[in-house]
């Protein structure tokens, strides 16, 4: 198997929420939208966030749909969006905000050197807006840190 990641999908209890969230509120742009089922957001090169409705998920999982909630309340997962500079991500976290993120850590100094905030989205999903000083993406967008 190649080391590689094509798709992220996040089974979400609304659609509509989330399409209000993340294309009204955040500006992001669908690749393709099936409305109160899934909604894909091409992310990156060659990367697509999925927002599936989350019965649609269970049920092709194979299983029940309260399966996939997380005991603590918390989804397990966290997606983080980089930016160049600490007032980058203080933009970023009020414009969620705004779009209606509850924003669950401030944007602050980290004590790995870089300055990041958290906030998660209509189904709890955390997002890290990062400001990371050794984070470098070349042309072939190969990464280092």
């Amino acid at each position: 198997m190649e080391q590689q990641l094509n798709f992220i999908s996040l089974g979400v209890r609304d659609v509509g929420r989330s399409h209000d969230f993340y294309v009204t509120g955040l500006g992001w742009t669908p690749q393709l939208e099936v409305p109160g089922e899934v909604i894909f957001l091409q992310v990156n090169h060659g990367l697509v966030l999925s927002l599936w409705s989350r019965a649609q998920m269970a049920a092709e999982l194979g299983v029940a749909e309260d399966a996939l909630q997380s005991p603590a309340g918390v989804p397990p997962v966290t997606l983080s969006h980089n930016v160049g500079s600490p007032g980058k991500v203080d933009a970023v976290v009020e414009q969620a905000r705004q779009a209606g993120a509850d924003v669950v850590h401030p944007p602050r100094q980290q004590a790995w050197g870089g300055y990041s905030g958290y906030f998660a989205d209509p189904d709890g999903f955390r997002w890290e807006v990062a400001f990371n000083p050794t984070w470098a993406v070349n042309d072939a967008g190969n990464v280092t840190v």
